[in-house]
This record gives C-alpha cells, sequence and structure tokens, in this order.
C-alpha cells in the first residue's frame, strides 16, 4: 500500500473511533436526562392526583357548606323579622 493510503485509513480509523467515543458518551447522558423526565413525570402525577383529590373534597364539602349558608340567612333574616315585629 501507499503511504497516502495508509495515512487517508489512520485518519479514518482515529475519526470513527472519536466519533463512537462521542456518541457513546451523548447515548449516556440521554440516559441520565431520560431517567429525570421519568421522575418529574411520576412528581407531576402525584401532584395531579393530590389536587384531584383535593377538588374533589371540596366539591363535596360545598354542598354543605351551601346549604349551611342558606340556613344560616333564613335564621338571620327571621331574626331580624322578629326584631323589627316588636
Amino acid at each position: 500500500m501507499n503511504t497516502v493510503t495508509q495515512i487517508f485509513i489512520d485518519i479514518l480509523a482515529v475519526s470513527s473511533t472519536i466519533l463512537f467515543l462521542v456518541f457513546a458518551i451523548a447515548m449516556i447522558y440521554v440516559v441520565v436526562i431520560l431517567k429525570q423526565v421519568k421522575r418529574i413525570t411520576e412528581r407531576a402525577e402525584n401532584v395531579a392526583y393530590t389536587v384531584e383529590a383535593a377538588a374533589s373534597t371540596f366539591e363535596k364539602a360545598a354542598s354543605p357548606i351551601a346549604i349551611l349558608k342558606i340556613v344560616s340567612s333564613i335564621v338571620t333574616n327571621a331574626a331580624k323579622f322578629k326584631k323589627k315585629g316588636k
């Protein structure tokens, strides 16, 4: 083989090795990032579940509170009416 051809083959071998190492390191970083994304999505799902549970609790409590306010308003108005009547 020719010296120029040998140099060209060496350059290609070194550059392909460097490219392989860069891709391997990049893949390691991608795996780390994907694990972090997985943890974040799990936390977001937990938060969404908690908010949904809290909203359900408030929804269940809203009806009795509304009824209590109506009854309280009626009692207050009746008391005012009794005081005016005397």
